[in-house]
């Protein structure tokens, strides 16, 4: 019968009935000098409220019907009180997400967010087994595009003939892709005991990781002029074009030195195209580059900026650990993460990106 009317107080309630009390006179005749005397020196206090309590003893003293009725209305009252109450809790609560929600959209968009990527990976120190964690770390991002069903075009590839990659240059196309991976740039180092030695100390070694959105026509004007287009065989394993025919494209561009070679393709027009699509990127990168160096000072406060010499994260094999360095995120579980299950670690990195964007915002 009184299932409607019970639930639990909660510590700041008990508290909030606990300081609605005033001083009672123990004498009628006590004056209000008197009464003010008394306070703090273990004076019996009454509440002034009228709670369900309240209502519960008024029932025990009152048994008429009609004053069991008038009680009961006057309960249920209450009850529908506090679960307007709560449910104006939860809308202060939604209404405080939604506000979040709002700041965040009205962040500046990066323009290159829903752009496809040239995802570069080159070994840095430590050799062959440099070579190996690059191809390692190229077979993560691969297993992560195909996750997001993205497509992965293989552009080059240089082997160091035990299955490293001492630099390889691949395209990822979907939507949103430099979204998320904008904040693989930098130098990822693993510690592990190498497979190239038999003893048994840790090494560390070095990879480089480039993310570069795809620059379109419009974004890059090329002049044939500075060009230099030179055709080869191409090398490497299998196939019937390797070694066989002119299919491979080695592309210069003068102005800046900047060498582009593609092989992977069958015929030389492919390759071309290829190669040219990857140098416009490279020039796109370079020009937004300058850009954000003209802008130090407000790209210091974001997360993932982008800088190549960037220690950014540590794999550490015989912990099964992964740290990124740039927000403090340690995970355990270095196989899934390998494997390209890396979501959570992007998730984290545009949390924090988006929180520091935030915080410079209400700063202006």
């Amino acid at each position: 019968m009184f299932s409607d009317f019970m639930f639990e107080l909660t510590k700041e309630e008990v508290e909030c009935l606990r300081s609605q009390i005033v001083t009672l006179k123990n004498n009628p005749d006590e004056t209000e000098e008197e009464t003010s005397s008394k306070r703090g020196k273990h004076t019996k206090y009454l509440p002034y409220v009228f709670t369900q309590e309240g209502v519960a003893a008024l029932s025990g003293v009152l048994r008429s019907p009609i004053a069991i009725q008038v009680n009961i209305s006057i309960m249920r009252a209450f009850v529908a009180l506090r679960q307007m109450i709560t449910g104006y809790q939860e809308l202060l609560k939604r209404i405080e997400e939604l506000e979040h929600e709002l700041k965040i959209l009205l962040l500046p968009k990066d323009p290159n967010d829903d752009k496809n990527i040239i995802l570069e990976i080159r070994a840095g120190a430590g050799g062959d087994e440099a070579a190996l964690f690059a191809a390692e770390l190229y077979r993560m991002y691969v297993n992560y595009a195909e996750s997001q069903r993205w497509k992965v075009e293989l552009v080059s590839v240089n082997e160091n003939g035990i299955g490293g990659f001492k630099e390889v240059v691949a395209m990822i196309t979907g939507k949103g892709a430099y979204s998320k991976l904008k904040y693989e740039s930098g130098v990822h180092r693993v510690q592990r005991v190498p497979e190239t030695e038999s003893g048994g100390r840790i090494h560390t070694s070095t990879a480089t990781v480039a993310v570069m959105p795809e620059a379109e026509d419009v974004d890059v004007q090329i002049d044939m002029k500075d060009c230099r287009i030179d055709v080869m065989r191409a090398s490497g394993n299998g196939g019937q074009c390797v070694n066989t025919t002119d299919s491979a494209v080695r592309l210069t561009h003068i102005p800046t030195g900047i060498v582009i070679y593609s092989q992977t393709e069958k015929s030389q027009l492919q390759n071309k195209e290829k190669a040219f699509r990857l140098l416009r990127s490279k020039l796109y990168d370079m020009e937004l580059e300058r850009r954000q160096n003209s802008e130090a000072e407000e790209r210091r406060s974001q997360i993932g900026t982008g800088d190549r010499s960037e220690k950014i994260r540590t794999y550490n094999f015989p912990q099964g650990r992964v740290t990124d360095h740039r927000i403090g995120l340690t995970l355990y579980k270095l196989d899934k993460i390998m494997n390209g299950d890396i979501q959570e670690i992007i998730d984290a990195c545009i949390a924090a990106d988006q929180a520091a964007k935030l915080a410079k915002m209400n700063e202006n």
